[in-house]
């Protein structure tokens, strides 16, 4: 491999915010926050929003939202105001 040109790939543990499952994993992301790992060992922390654990798919636990207000639900997410027609 040519030196200088790849990025650093570390041992980091991935925590789904949802259930606050974690799993150690290689990876070349990185993060400001750390967590001490079963191991005793201190790895950077990266927060997903659904891993295998909360996903429908792994899980077998469809869900489904009401699908009226949906344009509410995310212009309130990401504060927006919605435009009069």
């Amino acid at each position: 491999m040519k030196p200088g040109i790849h990025p650093n790939y570390q041992k980091v543990v991935f925590m789904d915010v949802n259930s606050e499952y974690k799993f150690l994993s290689g990876s070349t992301k990185s993060s400001n926050e750390t967590i001490v790992w079963e191991d005793g060992n201190t790895y950077p922390l990266i927060k997903v929003e659904i891993s295998s654990d909360t996903h429908p798919f792994y899980t077998g636990k469809q869900k489904f939202a009401d699908r009226r207000g949906r344009a509410e639900q995310f212009m309130k997410k990401y504060h927006l105001q919605q435009q009069d027609k």
